[in-house]
């Protein structure tokens, strides 16, 4: 296993991360989830990723009950919170911790940033972050972060937000792979601000669910090799088999600096592929967008908004 340091926290992490989405699809039964997260710690990945609303929370009650037995300890933890109000972030946490099966998250992030109202709204007196920092002063988690897939500016537009309010993220997730080099870059806009800050970089969607993958201009590995060369912390990849764990164990096995010569024949390979933004739905449509398909989830508009609607 490759570990790298997450940001500034001095935490060390596995470059490879276990998505927690996958962990309780249909077709993947809860022995062989909970399989699948025992052997890859016993392995040497620690980084393990959730989120409050994956499958309805089946997603963290599973990672809960992998972790058990030991494994807790040698795990690197992080769930996510979709709420914007300190009321809905706090609730939402809380149930994060039951289902996890913990008294403290390592890192806990922001899900879904992707309109620029976000981070007003979180940044509000009564926003998501006010329960966060409340969290991290109890105990409940430890680092703070945010994530979203659908446009570079936003994240930029997010640390901008949280500077004027003081504040710095240790981390932040957004896609990378082949085909974000060519079209609404976040390595190429993001990834340097956060360098530049000491942020910790998450990267995912290396391979969009496998649709990335239909262009059929680069292989698994080879998107995984792209994502590990570029300055990741964690590289979180969607695990649904022992055969696709076994991939990721032999990307980081296998893994080398990519020379320029490589990486300007796979830039070469995807750029028409990419070029439209076909194969990063994510960007592209509402498909992936789980927050504007459930806006409850958010919470309520701030009150002061509330209050001049009314006016």
């Amino acid at each position: 296993m490759i570990y790298r340091t997450l940001g500034s926290t001095g935490e060390k992490v596995s470059a490879i991360g276990v998505g927690g989405w996958h962990l309780s699809l249909k077709h993947v039964h809860e022995t062989l989830s909970l399989r699948i997260v025992r052997t890859a710690i016993d392995r040497g990945v620690t980084f393990m990723d959730n989120c409050w609303d994956y499958n309805d929370g089946e997603s963290e009650r599973r990672m809960g009950k992998a972790l058990r037995d030991g494994y807790r300890e040698r795990a690197f933890l992080m769930t996510k919170i979709d709420a914007r109000t300190k009321h809905e972030a706090a609730k939402q946490l809380d149930e994060s911790l039951r289902r996890l099966q913990v008294d403290c998250i390592d890192l806990v992030q922001h899900h879904e940033v992707i309109r620029y109202e976000d981070p007003h709204r979180i940044f509000d007196e009564a926003g998501a972050n006010a329960a966060l920092r409340e969290a991290r002063a109890a105990g409940k988690l430890r680092y703070i972060g945010f994530t979203g897939h659908k446009d570079p500016h936003i994240h930029l537009h997010m640390l901008q937000v949280a500077a004027e309010h003081g504040f710095k993220f240790d981390s932040a997730q957004m896609p990378l792979n082949v085909m974000d080099a060519h079209y609404r870059s976040f390595e190429k806009l993001v990834v340097p601000e956060l360098v530049k800050q000491k942020i910790g970089v998450l990267g995912m969607k290396s391979m969009a669910n496998g649709i990335l993958l239909k262009s059929k201009t680069a292989t698994p590995i080879e998107c995984l090799h792209y994502a590990l060369n570029l300055p990741t912390s964690v590289v979180i990849t969607g695990i649904d088999s022992m055969e696709i764990l076994e991939q990721a164990f032999e990307a980081v096995r296998t893994f080398h600096p990519l020379g320029k010569q490589e990486l300007d024949g796979l830039l070469a390979r995807t750029a028409k592929a990419a070029a439209t933004g076909r194969y990063e739905p994510f960007k592209t449509t509402s498909i992936f967008d789980s927050t504007a398909q459930n806006p409850h989830w958010l919470g309520e508009e701030p009150p002061e908004v509330q209050q001049l609607m009314q006016a």
